[in-house]
């Protein structure tokens, strides 16, 4: 085939490169992980969906924990946080990547959920790096100590509240820590013609807007589950 001369092939629309996913290929790329199935973390969801059917949903997917834990490992991360705990499964990611010495802080409102986290953390034999704060996330965040700093942070709680919770958590930030917002494409209805009217898909929206513009991050979302805004502290 005779190629376009160069002034055609550079008014060329551009093409944009990337695969959409099918349940099929979805499931193919979940197998293709290392660790491979877990039988922990299977019963931990398992028990998720059966004491708590409405709310299971909210457990992170099979390849977005994987991803945070090499995240975790990958960066030498030993101090973490992650505000929104649930029935704990992303804590037991995150700390599987913390050193043996690592701690994580985890914040949240419900016991009756962290109870059944408490629960697996033992089962997980990762209890001893996690400490868990109940309470509004804003306040335990308003109350953290001035000298707490922070290598890596996972940010999965009240959508309205995640600019509030950035901007709580930054300054407890060391220098090329890692920021991770879950949730950051709210089920595909972001990027459309007509912008979002619910407040969780406006907050989540301005905050993806913030901070692709925030001179204080360098950012990057990611199609990973729901979404994945990975951010690097850049001071």
């Amino acid at each position: 085939m005779k190629a376009l001369p160069w002034h055609r092939r550079r008014n060329r629309p551009e093409t944009l490169k990337y695969t959409a996913l099918d349940d099929g290929l979805y499931r193919y790329l979940v197998q293709c992980r290392s660790g491979g199935e877990d039988s922990l973390l299977e019963a931990l969801r398992n028990e998720t969906r059966r004491k708590f059917p409405e709310d299971a949903p909210m457990q992170i997917p099979r390849d977005q924990g994987a991803f945070m834990t090499l995240l975790t490992a990958a960066t030498g991360a030993c101090d973490a946080i992650e505000v929104g705990t649930f029935t704990g499964i992303s804590a037991i990611y995150i700390a599987r990547g913390l050193p043996k010495d690592g701690r994580l802080l985890c914040l949240d409102l419900s016991k009756e959920w962290t109870d059944l986290a408490r629960a697996y953390w033992t089962k997980a034999g990762v209890a001893k790096k996690i400490e868990l704060r109940l309470g509004p996330a804003l306040n335990s965040l308003k109350k953290l100590e001035r000298i707490r700093k922070f290598d890596f942070a996972f940010i999965d709680a009240d959508k309205p509240e995640y600019d509030g919770y950035y901007e709580l958590v930054l300054p407890h930030m060391r220098k090329n820590g890692l920021i991770l917002f879950d949730n950051m494409l709210w089920g595909g209805r972001l990027g459309k013609k007509k912008p979002p009217t619910h407040p969780a898909g406006l907050a989540i929206d301005a905050l993806n807007r913030k901070l692709a513009h925030d001179p204080r991050v360098a950012s990057v979302l990611l199609p990973i589950g729901d979404g994945i805004n990975l951010c690097r502290v850049l001071s």
